[in-house]
């Protein structure tokens, strides 16, 4: 049986540059740390604007990078159901590590 962890982060600001500050001085030591002993991390994080996919991804591909072999993705959304399946697909996603899914929210 696989150890995952799901860690929502909700306290970005609205602007790019002060959203990624904010994500890198404020969790990336603590997912790196959860990351220790996990084979997965799944970070939820909140609708933004297309300003914010560029860091998103970066900061996903290199957390991936600094806790490998521990596989960590992001899912990006609001929709409970939806990223609870998006997780546990990633979680039996052999290889899949360092991308960011957006969850497009039911109309």
């Amino acid at each position: 049986m696989a150890d995952f962890a799901r860690i929502a982060i909700a306290d970005l600001p609205s602007s790019p540059l002060a959203a990624a500050s904010s994500f890198h001085g404020a969790h990336v030591t603590n997912l790196l740390e959860c990351a220790k002993g996990m084979d997965v991390i799944t970070i939820i994080l909140p609708p933004a604007d297309h300003a914010h996919c560029a860091w998103r991804l970066a900061a996903v591909q290199e957390l991936a990078r600094a806790a490998a072999p521990t596989r960590v993705n992001a899912i990006v959304g609001t929709d409970a159901a939806g990223i609870a399946r998006t997780a546990d697909w990633l979680e039996q996603a052999a290889g899949v590590t360092g991308h960011v899914l957006t969850i497009e929210d039911p109309q």
